[in-house]
């Protein structure tokens, strides 16, 4: 029981220093690959001008390893895409990417339709919303990918503090909190259903890179269930061996109130419901209570089940020419 217990956390995990900035430069230089940022981008113009300016000038100016940034805004309504458009970004509307198919909320969609905007070989997503960024985020997710054929997909992992605690225990028992939907919902399901996968400390991170002819292949759940479908995914279309994960240190982000992640719960929940028994499922919903003049009152929501498919089989993709 051991040894098999040993081999579902096998995952291959490495940390930064295990490839110098110099070491992936050198094997971009040798193997010609391009390599794109996509920072899905939904209210976040507190943070993504920092992100962006972080990225162009350690890894576009100072060192050529990113090729271009792009901000695909998800519908904003404050001022992200000028921020992040001063700060050197591409930015591009997701409802002006593939406009034939009506673009629907959802963090998954934007990095579907990102596919369509990028031209790079790697394709690394970044969350909008970090705090105290550091490039290191980008080139440990990248670092693998360039060095190692044999690598498809890197997962970042770090630990994810929740608030003050940073300062005092983050070297704790509580330096993890933060990651709550992961611990309440992903893990138990990664480890009882896909135990192949119960190695990733960060299974619903929102920083990861992987190879383009990767993700063309891979449905991409519409909301917050993309990264357990992408990861379940990969593992079905190209094994363990070519997932891998990076520690990059600590993520500070905006975190989000219980029911919505409540609601990021259930989504999470029916994308492995999905993978688990297709075309046997109901449509589900959620139901939370907030309290009113009279007391506690029911809110209903429907839980994202659309999947948009394999972006390689897009007419649209198919016949654009990558540079």
């Amino acid at each position: 029981m051991l040894k098999e217990v040993e081999h579902w956390l096998s995952t291959r995990s490495w940390s930064l220093t295990d490839r110098p900035l110099h070491k992936i430069l050198a094997a971009k230089h040798r193997t010609g690959q391009s390599v794109s940022v996509v920072l899905p981008a939904l209210n976040e113009e507190a943070t993504v001008g920092e992100i962006v300016a972080i990225i162009r000038h350690d890894l576009m100016q100072q060192v050529p390893l990113v090729d271009e940034i792009v901000v695909v805004d998800s519908g904003s309504t404050d001022r992200t895409s000028e921020v992040a458009a001063a700060a050197g970004a591409r930015v591009v509307h997701r409802d002006d990417i593939l406009p034939r198919i009506p673009a629907v909320p959802g963090k998954g969609e934007v990095l579907w339709r990102s596919l369509l905007v990028t031209s790079g070989d790697i394709v690394a997503f970044v969350d909008a919303d970090l705090k105290e960024f550091s490039s290191d985020f980008v080139t440990g997710i990248v670092g693998p990918l360039l060095t190692d054929p044999g690598v498809d997909l890197v997962k970042a992992m770090y630990d994810r503090p929740l608030g003050t605690e940073f300062n005092s225990l983050a070297s704790g028992r509580t330096a993890g909190q933060g990651g709550r939907v992961t611990e309440l919902m992903a893990r138990p399901l990664l480890n009882m259903h896909w135990p192949q996968l119960a190695g990733f400390v960060q299974p619903l991170g929102g920083e990861y890179a992987a190879r383009r002819s990767l993700l063309e292949q891979l449905p991409f759940p519409v909301g917050y269930g993309v990264e357990l479908g992408m990861l379940v995914d990969a593992l079905h279309l190209v094994g363990l061996d070519a997932l891998a994960q990076v520690d990059v240190g600590v993520r500070k982000h905006r975190h989000q109130d219980g029911q919505a992640l409540g609601r990021m719960a259930a989504q999470i929940y029916r994308t492995a419901q999905l993978r688990l028994a297709r075309g046997h499922l109901i449509r589900p919903s959620l139901t939370q209570f907030e309290r009113g003049p009279d007391g506690f009152e029911p809110r209903t929501y429907s839980v994202d089940t659309e999947e948009r498919p394999p972006m390689v089989d897009i007419t649209e993709y198919q016949s654009r020419k990558v540079a």
